[in-house]
């Protein structure tokens, strides 16, 4: 059974219990294996943590440092460690740990990563069969039937559209691997115009996959 994470429902100390809900029951009375504590902003507010993505597809989720498009990759490297850092009630930012792109989804259901915090880089964190996480985003849905968008890889790496990835559907479930806890500050949002669904939100800060 895998272990998930969830940066908003952890205690700071080690020697604390850690109860996660997900895991029904289960009490790590014990420091999680493998896991340590930092702290590098005084003035840090949010418990996140590094980690690493894994598709149900058998992709580690990474962003390409040249071009900086999404796609899922079959071994773990540094391209393939994120941050998940709260910014609501089981909500996430995923930002890349050595670009520090923020993965979005816009209007379309394209997933693309931004060089800035906006209201496309938020998205809820909910768990699914077997312990699987989705992540939906927070902005847009299907607008006649309401179901949510959300992020998938396809049986090739490549992302999918947010509205062809349904939730019972092995594209669209992830579990993080995660390596370290840390302090994060609040990142500051970069409000945007929401555009019609007929028009796409190309952005010379946004690069698309």
């Amino acid at each position: 059974m895998p272990h998930l994470f969830y940066p908003l429902l952890l205690t700071v100390s080690p020697h604390m219990p850690i109860k996660c809900p997900c895991c029904r029951g289960l009490n790590f009375s014990a420091p999680l294996q493998g896991l340590t504590i930092s702290s590098p902003f005084v003035e840090s507010q949010l418990k996140g943590v590094k980690t690493q993505i894994f598709s149900r597809q058998g992709f580690y989720l990474s962003i390409d440092p040249e071009n900086g498009s999404v796609k899922g990759v079959p071994e773990e490297s540094d391209n393939t460690v994120f941050y998940l850092i709260p910014v609501g009630l089981r909500v996430v930012s995923i930002q890349h740990r050595d670009t520090l792109l923020y993965i979005a989804m816009n209007s379309e259901g394209r997933v693309y990563t931004s060089d800035t915090y906006t209201s496309e880089c938020k998205f809820k964190e909910s768990v699914f069969e077997n312990y699987y996480v989705v992540y939906t985003s927070s902005l847009y849905k299907q607008l006649e039937s309401g179901r949510p968008w959300n992020i998938g890889l396809g049986k090739n790496g490549i992302p999918i559209k947010g509205s062809q990835a349904k939730k019972h559907k092995h594209h669209s479930h992830f579990i993080p691997r995660p390596i370290e806890v840390k302090m994060f500050k609040e990142p500051s949002i970069c409000d945007l115009a929401v555009p019609s669904r007929s028009t796409s939100t190309s952005d010379a800060k946004k690069k698309k996959t």
